[in-house]
């Protein structure tokens, strides 16, 4: 293996788009030269959301860019989702610093995929070793309490728990195409009670008199990005939570990804009265945020999960993550599926204590996805 250098960058600006585009997979609307240094440049992952940019890139004896870490100093776990408050609250109650730690990820992105960014070949697996072995160098040399990878990719995650990092997991649901070729192919794999609910849902929003259209970032004039923002905005009002990306954020990310941006519009009058605010690649479509001005019956079903489907089957996606949580979703066909995340512990102590837990989880994770995976609402076939 030639000698790599391992250097930290304070932006994702500052990494070449030649590397991004040569590094990062074909189409991914979040690890590219745009996603992240717009939001960067925005604040929405910036310190006062608690996120400061340090990514690490390794380069050959020539100089050329082979790997790329994604790499952030966290000083909260708003937007990370791998769930570990707990951790920090027993080392707060050991009287011990949690805060700062590291973390490879998307700020507010739970999606699953690579991470450790290299060139496939023979010498992918040694570049991601020295990515791994520069993050930890890192978090030691800073004297921080952790490091984390979000969400890898099962390559990636192979790659980390051989390295001795501990694994985490938990339960999203995602829609996975059976190769039912349409949405009515899609219903006639329900059980008749389960279809005939999905049907009054889908009846009900289109006697609403509400106008649906699909539109893709580059289709959306900038002059609409403050009425729809208004509309995502208020759900993290509803919540008494903030919302992160601006109306400007999403104005540069539109024209910039392009088709990887996906916006469903529920529009009354000609008015955008709900929003649902999706990204894809080639293969999956990933829903990140919705908002609705009022009420109305079973729309946020309609723009969040059954427009998704429908545009997956139309484009030939064969995958839909709607994002964390929400059991609701097993009624509409959403398949539990266990996802990952990695973590070093500095402390030996904490360390095993982590590991014990996280062993424990990993059953319990397996048996709710069993029990969640029960209740979907496709037919028996015997």
């Amino acid at each position: 293996m030639p000698a790599l250098t391992i250097s930290s960058v304070d932006s994702a600006d500052a990494v070449p788009r030649e590397a991004w585009d040569r590094l990062c997979p074909p189409g991914d609307p979040f690890l590219n030269a745009d996603f992240l240094a717009i939001i960067e440049r925005h604040g929405a992952a910036g310190p006062d959301w608690g996120w400061v940019p340090c990514h690490l890139t390794a380069t050959d004896e020539q100089g050329r860019i082979v790997g790329i870490l994604p790499l952030y100093v966290r000083f909260n776990s708003h937007g990370d989702f791998i769930h570990d408050w707990s951790w920090a609250s027993v080392y707060q109650q050991l009287g011990r610093s949690y805060f700062p730690k590291l973390l490879s990820g998307l700020p507010h992105t739970p999606a699953t995929g690579p991470r450790l960014l290299a060139a496939e070949g023979p010498q992918a697996s040694p570049i991601r070793r020295a990515l791994i072995d520069g993050a930890q160098s890192v978090a030691s040399a800073h004297n921080m309490s952790s490091w984390h990878v979000a969400f890898p990719n099962e390559d990636d995650c192979n790659e980390l728990r051989a390295a001795g990092m501990l694994i985490s997991h938990n339960v999203q649901f995602q829609w996975l195409d059976s190769g039912c070729g349409d949405f009515d192919g899609y219903l006639a794999t329900f059980a008749a009670d389960k279809r005939r609910k999905v049907r009054a849902e889908r009846r009900k929003v289109a006697a609403s008199g509400l106008n649906i259209e699909v539109r893709h970032g580059d289709e959306i004039d900038p002059a609409e990005w403050p009425a729809l923002h208004a509309l995502y905005a208020s759900t993290f009002d509803k919540f008494n939570n903030h919302a992160v990306f601006t109306a400007a954020c999403f104005a540069d990310l539109a024209p910039a990804l392009g088709r990887r941006m996906v916006v469903f519009i529920a529009r009354d009058g000609g008015q955008p009265v709900a929003v649902s605010l999706c990204f894809r690649s080639d293969e999956t479509l990933y829903g990140r945020y919705w908002g609705c001005s009022g009420q109305y019956h079973s729309l946020h079903f309609e723009l969040c999960f059954y427009q998704g489907i429908d545009y997956c089957l139309r484009h030939g996606l064969q995958r839909f993550e709607p994002g964390a949580g929400g059991e609701h979703k097993i009624a509409r066909g959403f398949t539990p599926t266990v996802v990952h995340s990695a973590h070093w512990i500095a402390d030996p102590a904490m360390r095993k204590l982590i590991g014990r837990h996280l062993e424990v989880q990993g059953d319990a994770v397996a048996n709710y996805r069993d029990q969640a995976a029960a209740h979907l609402p496709f037919r028996c076939e015997n």
